[in-house]
């Protein structure tokens, strides 16, 4: 869906620049290897349904990689996942559900909202539980430099249990320290939200922050040479983008919230360890409602199915990449009818010709792009391309015309939505059944829990079967039942 291919790519006469949230300016953008690039992103914590402010991350790095994959860059691209949180353990305990299943299934939703959009599958995605080996290498390391140490089970812990916490005041100490340096936040009025106090668990300082959870009675836990525990948050992202980048890689991505306490942390721990670790820093913004950040505690969320009720996945990809990522997105559904009604002049343009191939985007399309991608500026010089191709049918330059629907589709398959592709590729068809498969789906559901609240448990038992013969698993859910694919 929307690939980009060898036929995409063209010599550009401009050079990136992208904001690197650690300089807190425009740096121009030099990989470490010529004509490769490595990008981690903080990828998914799946406890819950997906919703836009989830999918807005990965859009906006998408069309990244989309950009530099056209430009001829191979690209690395490491999408992580947080399989194993506080959240998704205390959801899955308060359901009764084991935590394994319940962060399975919701990281089947996330991956199926991420196809659904046109998201480009990441080069590897790897999740927590399967680089604690790395992780407790990074903690021996961090030890031997004395900036980690391990405190054993404490009041509340399994037997056998053990924490490591990194030590932030022998960093912050430390020659060539840079702690508080991406946020901007002060080392005394850090707190690292763990909600312990300095005395609680034996930890040294109250801005410490734990690289490694003792284990509690009932909840997972793996061995360590320090005890018995489970991954904390911050160092699960140092182990897995080192691991498969390097200790030095080009991009580091996540969203803005991200930024303290847990890309700060990540890039105390690397530095502490002597990894160089990103070169760039990358952040996106919020979708809000008015006003507020998008979360499931505001109880404002709009989950992908829903907003799929309102318009095509390729509209709401459109809808999601629009604004500037470093912008807040500010949801209504008149902006979102807005965005629907702008793609569709594009799709309606290319509709007006037989055949259109991906020709060369243009210059004002390749300035925005390298300036921050600036996909504003470069949905202008989209819709300019078209006002100007309509125009030349009008007069009836049919040559003309042509050619610009060929910039139209270069420019369009950079950012994902290349309408052609979108309508006859085997991957529209899969998006297409997906949606038809999400109706009737939908529909049968609908059954089942009126049959579940009338008591009516042969009906209701009837539906599961029949779902269960098509193939189709459900999970009963506070936010209702999923389905997937068995």
């Amino acid at each position: 869906m929307g690939c980009v291919t060898s036929n995409d790519k063209q010599t550009p006469t401009t050079q990136l620049h992208i904001y690197d949230t650690a300089a807190r300016t425009q740096r121009p953008f030099e990989p470490i290897r010529p004509g490769h690039v490595s990008i981690y992103l903080c990828g998914a914590t799946p406890q819950a349904q997906p919703h836009i402010g989830h999918l807005r991350s990965g859009v906006a790095f998408d069309i990244l990689r989309r950009w530099l994959i056209a430009q001829g860059f191979d690209v690395a691209f490491v999408r992580n996942v947080t399989d194993i949180d506080d959240k998704i353990l205390t959801k899955a305990a308060d359901n009764g559900r084991p935590w394994w299943e319940w962060v399975s299934t919701y990281e089947r939703e996330f991956t199926k909202a991420y196809n659904t959009l046109g998201v480009l599958p990441p080069s590897v995605e790897p999740r927590a539980t399967g680089f604690v080996t790395q992780m407790v290498d990074y903690m021996q390391r961090l030890m031997d430099r004395g900036f980690a140490y391990a405190v054993g089970k404490t009041d509340g812990e399994a037997e056998g249990a053990g924490s490591v916490y990194f030590d932030v005041n022998a960093w912050v100490a430390a020659e060539g320290s840079d702690y508080g340096s991406l946020s901007g936040n002060k080392v005394e009025e850090m707190d690292q939200g763990e909600g312990v106090d300095a005395l609680d668990r034996g930890k040294r300082g109250a801005q410490d922050f734990a690289l490694w959870k003792g284990a509690k009675p009932g909840e997972p836990s793996w061995p360590t040479p320090w005890g018995k525990g489970r991954p904390g948050w911050h160092l699960e992202c140092s182990a897995m983008s080192t691991y498969y980048l390097g200790s030095e890689f080009d991009i580091h991505c996540g969203g803005l919230d991200l930024q303290f306490p847990h890309h700060e942390n990540e890039i105390a721990q690397s530095h502490a360890a002597g990894d160089g670790f990103a070169h760039y820093w990358m952040h996106n913004h919020w979708v809000t409602m008015a006003g507020e950040k998008m979360s499931k505690s505001l109880g404002n969320v709009l989950s992908v199915p829903t907003m799929l009720e309102l318009v095509r996945p390729v509209e709401l990809r459109y809808y999601l990449g629009s604004a500037h990522y470093r912008s807040v997105l500010e949801y209504s559904e008149a902006a979102l009818t807005e965005a629907a009604a702008g793609y569709r002049r594009i799709e309606d343009f290319l509709a007006r010709f037989d055949t259109v191939e991906v020709g060369e985007w243009t210059q004002g399309f390749e300035d925005a792009m390298n300036d921050d991608i600036a996909v504003p500026r470069a949905l202008a010089e989209i819709h300019t391309t078209v006002r100007a191709g309509n125009k030349a049918l009008a007069e009836g330059d049919e040559a003309r015309a042509l050619d610009l629907a060929q910039s139209v589709r270069a420019m369009a398959a950079v950012l994902g939505f290349d309408p052609i592709e979108w309508a006859s590729g085997s991957a529209a068809d899969s998006s297409a059944a997906e949606q038809a498969l999400e109706v009737l789906v939908a529909a049968e559901l609908e059954a089942r829990t009126t049959a579940r609240a009338e008591k009516d448990w042969a009906t209701a038992d009837a539906v599961r079967d029949r779902l269960a013969a098509a193939g189709i698993t459900i999970t009963d859910t506070p936010d209702g039942p999923t389905w997937s694919l068995a």
